[in-house]
């Protein structure tokens, strides 16, 4: 839960600047008006331009993350006179002074010679927000390590041709996280780059253990001697990495694929399908030091690899039309902690930013302000301020917008 207690006259803005605090947004500011000079040095001047102040920038943040509430397919809708128009925040900026900002606005202006990551950009945001996570939540000994679902709007995508869709660019990045399993928070976010399409790109090694061991190990960077339990998918699953985090006082549970799986130094027999038909609930196990290969079956069969959970305590799958189904303790965990992060996404990942920039580092960056909204929406729910105004995720959105525009007050007395 939270490592600190927020008073009852919290705002949706203290939430957030838990994670994204004002010296954060200030070096926005100035890193903004660094890149616009330069700009201008190198292109020519711009007469319009006027540097940017800290209460814009946190209007600018505003208007973007109001995309994430009433799903706009362009942020500029807000001052058209549409359906996704919005006279009541159009006013605080006019439609050119935000363009100017967008067109100019930088969390790193120059790039150092030392430099060679490809999110230069925005490494040292994706670093605060790291220490933001750390230091406000204390995650529970369950978590997940996925890939979140971040795609596009689903009416859109509905209304969408199939030319349109083809024509929109593919994220040249995948996101992953580490997520606390009963409470949804996000403790860390990994970036990893498709560069290129080549030989060595993301899409090359979508099936190749070599890239999903890289992203475990860095998620799990910080849970080192915490005794946590972390589950898995099949194409992070590995007995390889497995030994490695159990060195680590790190213990795991994950699904096996024969097809998606690193299923090196696993026994055959045990991959393979048994010619004897088996009844629901049946299961094999085979047994090394701590670690569990399960087969179980149900209506298919199902592999599970974990050094978490004896495998000889019982557990029961509950279905609501076959009744209780008998499996292996670690199998009735995996389903109930998966289970939990496919409610999470299916409640907040229709709240991700709907702005879309060509550029890779913009993409993360309100990535990254999404899930740090979600966070400090958890963080809301769990403390007693929740108590007090009780707003559901929508509403928690749009009082930032508010808050970030101006528009709220948001002193003690309000």
């Amino acid at each position: 839960g939270p490592t600190r207690k927020m008073p009852l006259t919290a705002s949706a803005m203290d939430f957030f600047q838990l994670f994204v605090p004002d010296n954060i947004l200030k070096n926005m500011v100035v890193q903004t008006n660094m890149y616009a000079k330069k700009y201008q040095e190198r292109f020519g001047s711009d007469e319009a331009w006027i540097d940017v102040t800290l209460t814009e920038m946190k209007a600018f943040l505003g208007y973007v993350i109001s995309t994430s509430i009433h799903h706009c397919e362009s942020v500029l809708s807000i001052w058209s006179s549409g359906f996704y128009s919005n006279k009541s925040i159009a006013l605080i900026m006019t439609q050119s002074r935000f363009e100017k900002i967008l067109k100019y606005f930088h969390v790193v202006a120059f790039r150092s010679s030392q430099t060679t990551h490809g999110l230069y950009k925005i490494q040292p945001f994706l670093d605060s927000l790291q220490n933001g996570f750390d230091s406000a939540f204390k995650p529970s000994q369950a978590q997940v390590l996925h890939e979140p679902l971040i795609d596009e709007d689903p009416v859109f995508i509905a209304t969408c041709t199939e030319r349109e869709l083809r024509k929109r660019k593919k994220r040249k990045f995948s996101l992953w996280v580490r997520q606390c399993s009963s409470t949804g928070f996000i403790c860390q976010i990994y970036v990893h780059l498709k560069e290129g399409s080549g030989a060595d790109g993301l899409d090359a090694l979508k099936n190749k253990p070599q890239l999903h061991s890289l992203v475990a190990k860095s998620l799990c960077q910080n849970a080192s001697g915490k005794n946590y339990i972390i589950f898995t998918g099949p194409s992070i699953t590995s007995l390889n990495l497995f030994e490695e985090f159990e060195k680590q006082g790190i213990y795991c549970c994950g699904l096996l694929s024969a097809r998606k799986s690193d299923c090196t130094g696993l026994p055959p027999s045990m991959l393979n399908n048994p010619e004897t038909p088996q009844s629901r609930g049946q299961y094999r196990i085979r047994m090394k030091g701590n670690m569990s290969l399960i087969c179980w079956y149900n209506k298919g069969h199902f592999r599970f690899l974990t050094n978490a959970y004896s495998p000889v305590q019982q557990g029961v799958i509950i279905k609501r039309k076959s009744g209780e189904i008998p499996c292996p303790l670690a199998v009735e965990a995996f389903a109930a902690h998966l289970s939990y992060i496919c409610k999470y996404d299916d409640k907040y990942s229709k709240y991700f930013i709907s702005h879309k920039p060509n550029k890779t580092w913009q993409q993360v960056f309100w990535f990254a302000i999404s899930i740090a909204i979600n966070n400090a929406y958890i963080l809301y729910k769990m403390s007693e301020a929740y108590h007090v105004t009780r707003y559901s995720r929508a509403q928690f959105g749009e009082r930032l917008v508010k808050e970030l525009l101006g528009l709220e007050d948001t002193s003690p007395s309000h």
